[in-house]
């Protein structure tokens, strides 16, 4: 083993080791909330409404 291969091979045992960062969760959106947002687009888009 030369000293590229003893390196490369040192990195990759590094590299093994490392955790993956968590993941930040954000607060879910209520259901009520995003029912709302449905039915105003829904009056928004609706034909013959004037805007």
């Amino acid at each position: 083993m030369d000293r590229f291969d003893h390196a490369f091979t040192a990195l990759g045992q590094r590299i093994n080791g490392l955790t993956l960062p968590e993941r930040a969760t954000s607060a879910p959106v209520p259901l009520a909330s995003l029912i709302d947002k449905v039915n105003a687009a829904k009056r928004f888009y609706q034909p013959g409404v004037r805007r």
